[in-house]
């Protein structure tokens, strides 16, 4: 007993191991954070595999193996299927291990089944979200060479007509940056605000089980 308080018998949750994109990570820990999941064990992988997918299912399946070796019974994913053309899908299936559910991170954000609505009439959309937006230098313009080559804007992005920056956060300086982004694209811009969407309930059912 310490200050009168009668210590708790409740057995402690099993850890958790999640691996997820480095793009989420900051959402992933504070939808933990928030809900005093403290149990949960996140790892990632390189955000910038986003433009790069194929390399993402080879370091999944060794990064569950060593969760595995390390004493993680229950294993998390924190990636949708990210255009790795269904190879994750089969290592999740073969390692009995779940994912988050949609196509990306812009579907989950925005809530999976309300983003299948909006893209059925919404095909010319580019989107951000604030990973992105904060380093679109980074995923966008250097990969591309758009700063070495200027005239490939018109190639790459020439059949779309908007930005649409889905926000995790409500953060002034980002919206800045993304309708800057907007501006060097030649494209219109829309800002919607669509917090941690289907991320947060996908994490506590993961942490719950």
């Amino acid at each position: 007993m310490v200050n009168g308080e009668v210590p708790s018998t409740a057995p402690l949750p099993e850890r958790v191991r999640v691996i997820a994109c480095g793009a989420i990570a900051r959402e992933v820990l504070a939808v933990c954070r928030t809900n005093h999941l403290d149990h949960v064990d996140l790892i990632c992988l390189p955000a910038i595999w986003h433009v790069y997918p194929e390399r993402i299912a080879p370091a999944m399946r060794e990064a569950i193996t060593r969760a595995r070796a390390e004493g993680y019974s229950r294993i998390f994913i924190g990636y949708a299927e990210c255009g790795t053309r269904g190879e994750l899908d089969r290592i999740c299936e073969e390692e009995r291990v779940e994912r988050i559910g949609g196509p990306h991170c812009y579907a989950f954000f925005s809530g999976n089944e309300a983003f299948a609505k909006v893209t059925e009439d919404e095909f010319t959309a580019f989107y951000l979200t604030d990973l992105i937006t904060r380093q679109f230098e980074a995923f966008v313009i250097e990969p591309l060479k758009l700063d070495k080559h200027p005239e490939l804007k018109e190639m790459v992005f020439g059949n779309y007509t908007k930005i649409v920056y889905l926000a995790q956060t409500e953060d002034k300086a980002l919206q800045e940056k993304a309708k800057w982004a907007a501006d060097y694209l030649g494209l219109d811009y829309e800002y919607r605000f669509t917090g941690y969407g289907d991320l947060a309930p996908a994490l506590l059912a993961a942490a719950e089980h």
